[in-house]
């Protein structure tokens, strides 16, 4: 149980920080917001072990793979929406 919410709460996190960096209208509520920053960091983390090799252990680089594969997610689903 405590892993479900330590999941939830990192990517509101993440997906806060995206929202903040990706700049116009967001229609997402607070589960929306961790549901993106939980997707941006599978694909944010995918992406560093494809080119790292290293696992998927915790590191900076993760967060920060995390936050990038995030604003993707969330520039994706815009483009793709209109």
């Amino acid at each position: 149980m405590a892993w479900l919410l330590s999941l939830f709460l990192t990517g509101l996190i993440v997906g806060a920080i995206a929202r903040l960096l990706v700049k116009g209208p967001h229609r997402l509520g607070c589960i929306g917001t961790a549901g993106l920053g939980i997707i941006g960091s599978l694909v944010g983390g995918t992406v560093l072990n494809a080119f790292d090799g290293n696992g998927m252990e915790l590191r900076p680089g993760n967060f920060l793979a995390s936050v990038v594969g995030a604003v993707l997610v969330l520039v994706l689903a815009r483009v793709l929406s209109k």
